[in-house]
């Protein structure tokens, strides 16, 4: 079977072919990152990025939040923005809006998020208790110090947010893998460990100290 096709068709698929070099278009001029340029004055064809420009979501304004410090120190707590933070980022967990929380509900937010991701990310060494010894270490890792020695007990929140983030010693750095809320989270819940290991009896409130004494009796 033959096919025809009007001459005023074919000259002009002759016309495209023509003005098309299948060359230029598969391997196109363009410069690899860092690479010498003579079109710009600073011979670099990567231009810099313009003053006061920051990237979208890299907006700190926060330090403290983002670096778990107030200037050159850490912080000896955890920042209240920690807690609107977490709020905004899981809103499911909470049954209210943010205002109406009282303190010990976004305590207790923060502490039970904090509790999933410690088990997560870092009770494989840490241990479930902040003891040092979790499985992998138990399998020959190095050993991290317990949360519960003295050093540790007295040192400021600001502290364990910086060595999530940044890693410490045999610790690599988690700030690609934990999110900053979650970061503080996990910050509260060893602030629980470490007073689950130290608490005293008048720590507990009054309506469950009798509860308490009732299950120590033989």
């Amino acid at each position: 079977m033959t096919l025809h096709f009007p001459r005023s068709h074919l000259l002009g698929l002759l016309a495209f072919l023509s003005g098309c070099d299948r060359l230029d278009m598969y391997d196109q001029p363009r410069y690899k990152p860092l690479a010498a340029s003579d079109f710009f004055d600073d011979g670099m064809s990567a231009r810099p990025r313009v003053e006061g420009t920051i990237a979208r979501g890299q907006l700190h304004e926060d330090q403290t939040l983002h670096t778990g410090r107030i200037g050159a120190k850490f912080t000896a707590q955890i920042p209240d923005s920690a807690y609107q933070l977490l709020y905004d980022r899981h809103p499911e967990r909470f049954t209210k809006p943010f205002d109406d929380l009282q303190p010990d509900e976004r305590r207790r937010a923060l502490l039970e998020r904090g509790r999933e991701r410690f088990n997560i990310h870092c009770s494989d060494c840490h241990g479930r208790t902040g003891a040092g010894n979790g499985m992998v270490v138990q399998r020959g890792f190095r050993k991290p110090p317990s949360y519960h020695i003295e050093r540790l007990r007295n040192a400021p929140a600001g502290h364990f947010f910086d060595v999530i983030t940044g890693g410490f010693g045999a610790m690599p750095k988690f700030a690609g893998r934990i999110d900053v809320d979650d970061r503080w989270a996990i910050v509260a819940y060893i602030r629980a460990l470490q007073l689950s290991q130290e608490g005293r009896a008048e720590d507990v409130p009054d309506d469950q100290r009798k509860s308490l004494a009732d299950e120590a009796q033989p």
